[in-house]
């Protein structure tokens, strides 16, 4: 298998402790850039399309299996498969984010809770109907 990033996060978000858990959480407006050799995968996408994004959590410890959700010692562990945590065997991130602008390669983004410097795999549409159960 062979995985590589597609472009890159820039977001002021640098510090994993200080970053929401989710996007909706708080996370502050941010810019994917991508690489050149994927610029005609961005055709069609525009401004307030919602998209999911994948992304590497490349500061994630691969190592975790279990976790207690969101850190909290009152809630019982769970396998890492039956939540959200970034620390998982692949850390694979998935993002639904709103597209606020485009410029060239870049798409400025809303709700992607990414890590600066955090690479991209793809971009996805939203699939009414099926993404917004």
């Amino acid at each position: 298998m062979e995985l590589r990033a597609v472009g890159r996060v820039e977001s002021p978000l640098r510090d994993r402790a200080a970053a929401p858990r989710q996007g909706d959480e708080g996370a502050p407006e941010s810019t994917i850039a991508f690489l050149p050799e994927v610029a005609d995968a961005l055709a069609d996408l525009a401004v307030d399309d919602e998209v999911l994004v994948l992304t590497w959590l490349d500061r994630a410890d691969r190592s975790v299996l279990v976790v207690r959700p969101r850190d909290d010692a009152s809630r019982a562990p769970q396998g890492v498969f039956t939540t959200r945590s970034p620390d998982r065997p692949n850390p694979i991130g998935l993002h639904r984010v709103r597209i606020v602008g485009i410029d060239g390669l870049r798409l400025r983004v809303r709700d992607l809770e990414a890590l600066d410097g955090t690479p991209v795999l793809d971009v996805k549409p939203l699939l009414l109907g099926i993404d917004d159960r």
